[in-house]
């Protein structure tokens, strides 16, 4: 399982003031989502790379490992659509494609265009938030929020939830280990029988340890609001400038993109 708490707490930006980096982060991410262009998306992506593992000193393997675990879903999600289905034809703007019983099913320009768009739009996304959630521990990213007022319940919310995805991780991995000694997964059958137990399992325990934990807290005088402390930092006026131009230089890149004029 991969330790993202342990490279929040010990990467080289560390340091840096976490509203810096969460507006590094969440204008880019905003850029991206705004600008539907598969090459600004693409520069998003190597950005966002270069921050992670050139400043952040972030393994390449780990942030590799980390991009591969959404690609399966939006591999799927793009697929629908890529391909496109009708009773007409496409005509001269199919790519390629199949008649089965007066139906044709295809891959069109533009649905191959909308596809790629979503595919890197999602990832350059993805990547703004690993940059975040591996530069950042989740203690200062709660106390960001509270600075920016967002809603008390919402920011009890995204702290339990975020630590319980990894209990459960941590869960899953130790009943695949027991049931892959057993050899639970040898074969076809007995794999669809052990992720059926797994996956039952994971919940029941998943539950019970939500009810132990709200217990923890009622007994420490649990009033509906964590309370943690977040360690002071320094505005550093020079980070602010970098991240001005950045962001800058990246909206004038989207914008000349899309009216054609680079690219």
């Amino acid at each position: 399982m991969l330790n993202i708490d342990g490279f929040a707490y010990t990467n080289r930006l560390r340091q840096v003031h976490p509203l810096e980096k969460a507006a590094f982060a969440f204008i880019t991410m905003f850029l991206c989502i705004g600008f539907s262009l598969p090459v600004f998306s693409c520069i998003i992506i190597l950005l966002m790379a270069y921050a992670i593992i050139g400043l952040a000193r972030i393994p390449m393997k780990v942030y590799l490992k980390l991009m591969s675990l959404p690609l399966s879903f939006l591999s799927i999600g793009v697929l629908t659509i890529a391909v496109s289905i009708s009773t007409h034809g496409f005509g001269a703007a199919q790519l390629a494609g199949i008649t089965i019983s007066g139906i044709n099913i295809g891959i069109t320009h533009s649905g191959l265009h909308s596809a790629a768009g979503l595919f890197f739009k999602s990832l350059g996304a993805v990547s703004c938030l690993y940059f975040l959630s591996l530069t950042t521990p989740a203690v200062e990213i709660v106390d960001v929020m509270r600075k920016l007022k967002i809603p008390a319940l919402f920011i009890e919310l995204t702290d339990l939830i975020y630590r319980f995805i990894f209990v459960m991780l941590a869960t899953a991995e130790d009943i695949y280990t027991s049931q892959s000694s057993r050899w639970g997964y040898a074969s076809l059958k007995n794999s669809m029988k052990s992720l059926g137990q797994l996956t039952a399992a994971l919940f029941i325990k998943a539950y019970h340890r939500s009810q132990t934990l709200f217990t923890a807290l009622s007994s420490r005088g649990y009033n509906g609001r964590l309370n943690v402390l977040a360690p002071e930092y320094t505005v550093s006026v020079i980070n602010i400038v970098i991240i001005a131009i950045v962001e800058s230089t990246l909206a004038i890149t989207a914008i000349l993109l899309e009216m054609g004029k680079i690219g």
